[in-house]
């Protein structure tokens, strides 16, 4: 996306959106009081305003929900704003929960609020769609581009950019160094030069900026021709893909001193990133409250159980290869590391774990603490570290992480969980390794804010339905 465009998107819709919840609000006042004057509590309502407009700043930039904006329709358009309203509705109810002052503020004020910013932020939202194609399109806005490239890669480089450049963008020359193409029509786009009068057409047109791919060809030539259109002042993109497919996310940027290339296959927003480690730490002080209430009777219960340790706790494998140490309530013997190699024979799991039904290692207590999940509530002090996070993939152990091959190990680059896809999808019914990889994968590729929230409902579902690890 270019610069222009996503300074538009980001900053002219908050402010747009920031003016649409102060008439909403405004109308909403009057409405429900006729005058400003016979408002009840007015300084309750007016903390209201202000907390409905940090929320929509602080929504817009950590959740970053303007993305793709002028690519989305009319309906998908009206799901987003109804769940940006829904979130700032939910957050505002809990903001006067915490302050003991919901008697204070009028519920009908609430319900039109809700109601005129939905519908007013829609439809200001259309508007500006429609403004902002228009404005973009324009003759003063529309970005030339020349394409530079070869005849084998020439119809799939002008498909490709036809379909994902920006819509402020025109491809207004198209040339095939290697061929006389001269004429040819490729999707719209006719063959205006080749090799020897590229750049002469270059310096006579009006123009913005080049896309250059020339795959295996001549470095020198590439590198001349990239720096004469620099010397006129175009902006040059020159295409250094050298894998194709599978990757997620490429950067270019400075590595001690060096300019890099950086291939990743997956990428998260830093504000994304930073809301998950919010939701672990609030998480984790909640779960180590819950833990530290029902620590006595159930270390009182392992105690009477059998003899050792209330705790149990295990080096496990974090983010990248990162060893930590997990703990749990112990629902083991205390010889179970050494009867494991026993029952070897006995394991129902295909691939590098282990699972046995009826595992003659762990205790009657044991069983109990494992079926309610309550053995894993120590693991919110490892969610604390920032060894783990509410919702990961599965932490696996040495054993395993010795055994994985390099698809495997693509299931630690992300930090391991309390819950995944993995629980809800019912683990103790899953029998083949490959299965649970496969979760892993499913959840790094599509992680978001939002999937974690759902998993973290599902996985309370599932809890009280005594869905838990057996």
């Amino acid at each position: 996306m270019n610069r222009k465009k996503k300074i538009i998107e980001g900053y002219w819709l908050l402010f747009s959106d920031l003016l649409c919840i102060v008439i909403a609000y405004v109308a909403a006042i009057l409405l429900r009081y006729g005058k400003f004057t016979r408002v009840q509590e007015p300084e309750v309502h007016a903390l209201m305003c202000v907390f409905f407009l940090l929320f929509c700043t602080m929504y817009s930039f950590l959740l970053d929900w303007n993305r793709s904006f002028l690519e989305r329709g009319v309906f998908v358009e009206f799901v987003a704003v109804f769940k940006f309203n829904l979130f700032m509705v939910v957050a505002a109810a809990g903001a006067l929960f915490m302050i003991q002052r919901g008697a204070a503020f009028s519920r009908l004020v609430w319900g039109y609020f809700a109601v005129f910013n939905m519908i007013l932020v829609w439809l200001v939202r259309l508007m500006m769609k429609r403004i902002l194609r228009v404005y973009l399109t324009s003759e003063s806005n529309l970005v030339k581009i020349m394409v530079i490239t070869k005849d084998n890669v020439m119809n799939q480089t002008v498909s490709q950019l036809k379909e994902k450049l920006d819509l402020n963008y025109e491809i207004v020359a198209l040339a095939c160094v290697d061929a006389d193409r001269k004429g040819v029509v490729v999707d719209g786009v006719k063959v205006t030069a080749d090799g020897g009068d590229v750049l002469t057409m270059a310096r006579q047109m009006a123009l913005d900026e080049a896309f250059v791919n020339l795959p295996d060809m001549n470095k020198k030539y590439v590198k001349n021709m990239i720096y004469e259109l620099e010397s006129m002042g175009v902006v040059c993109h020159y295409n250094i893909d050298i894998i194709e497919g599978g990757q997620r996310e490429i950067t270019v940027d400075s590595f001690a001193g060096y300019t890099v290339v950086s291939y990743s296959m997956n990428h998260y927003d830093y504000r994304r990133m930073t809301i998950k480690r919010i939701m672990d730490i609030l998480g984790g002080f909640v779960g180590i409250l819950i833990t530290a209430v029902v620590t006595p009777f159930v270390a009182a219960a392992i105690k009477l159980d059998s003899p050792g340790p209330v705790f149990f706790a295990q080096t496990r494998i974090g983010k990248n290869g990162r060893r930590f140490q997990i703990y749990k309530f112990r629902s083991m013997y205390l010889d179970a590391e050494e009867r494991k190699k026993e029952l070897e024979a006995d394991n129902e799991m295909q691939g590098l774990m282990f699972k046995m039904e009826n595992d003659p290692r762990i205790t009657k207590v044991g069983r109990f603490i494992r079926k309610t999940s309550i053995d894993e509530l120590p693991q919110f002090l490892n969610i604390l570290r920032g060894d783990m996070s509410l919702v990961g993939t599965r932490p696996p152990t040495e054993d395993e992480f010795e055994q994985y091959n390099a698809h495997y190990r693509r299931r630690i680059s992300m930090t391991p969980g309390l819950t995944g896809l993995w629980q809800i999808s019912g683990r103790s019914d899953i029998s083949d390794f490959d299965e649970v990889v496969r979760l892993d994968l499913e959840y790094i590729d599509n992680w978001s804010v939002g999937l974690d929230l759902k998993i973290l409902f599902k996985t309370v579902g599932a809890v009280l339905k005594g869905r838990g690890s057996k």
